[in-house]
């Protein structure tokens, strides 16, 4: 692990949470992509080394729509930056932790994977690579 690739934080109303995210950090989102696959729309900050990466879904019954109703707004996950994503994996699934989505094209141009948040002290955890 590198460093903290950023932070995702699931969000109902993308234009608000921008706004918001807009003040506090000083700068504005560098990049709205949607991730079809993953029924979002992610918005970027760039803060020093980190990113923080707000997530809206695009659906009522996609992943972060079902986050939402389950949990309320918040810190979604936290993404690593790694070199190698494959040997990362099964660096991790040797220990014990499974890996329950990925590698897969993302936002922003990055591979992911996720680890399964039981495993993981309830936080859920990315995997990152260029």
């Amino acid at each position: 692990m590198k460093r903290i690739e950023h932070l995702g934080i699931a969000v109902k109303d993308l234009a608000a949470a921008e706004k918001i995210f807009t003040d506090v950090l000083g700068v504005e989102p560098y990049k709205r992509e949607e991730v079809a696959d993953e029924n979002v729309i992610t918005s970027f900050f760039q803060t020093g080394e980190s990113k923080v990466e707000l997530l809206q879904s695009t659906s009522g019954d996609g992943p972060i729509a079902r986050y939402i109703e389950k949990r309320g707004e918040g810190l979604h996950h936290v993404a690593f930056h790694v070199d190698d994503i494959e040997s990362e994996i099964s660096r991790l699934e040797q220990m014990g932790y499974r890996c329950i989505s990925g590698p897969k094209g993302g936002a922003d141009g990055k591979c992911i994977a996720f680890l399964h948040p039981s495993d993981t002290s309830k936080v859920l955890i990315e995997l990152c690579a260029d």
